[in-house]
């Protein structure tokens, strides 16, 4: 008997603010941008790309090109999607 299984989407579990925040945190502390960027991504389709690029002041094409794997957000996006989640960076000493 073979086991079946499903693709496994981290999306589908970015439900409430504080899972977003959460999720972010931990792609802050890896410390790798592409994770960084890689975590938004998701973020954005849970939020929906549509409604985030509106709110973070973008086009939905540049969102998803920004946040793709090839990706590199310029700042300015970066911190348009962090205040269009209701969220802020915050710094801290190391």
């Amino acid at each position: 008997m073979t086991t079946e299984t499903a693709p496994w989407d981290s999306a589908e579990f970015l439900d409430t603010p504080e899972s977003i925040a959460a999720y972010l945190e931990a792609a802050f502390e890896d410390g790798d941008p592409t994770v960084i960027t890689h975590a938004m991504g998701v973020v954005a389709r849970a939020k929906g790309m549509t409604q985030l690029a509106k709110e973070a002041g973008v086009t939905r094409e540049a969102l998803h090109k920004a946040l793709s794997a090839e990706g590199d957000p310029k700042l300015s996006t970066f911190l348009g999607v962090l205040k269009a989640l209701g969220l802020k960076l915050k710094a801290e000493a190391a």
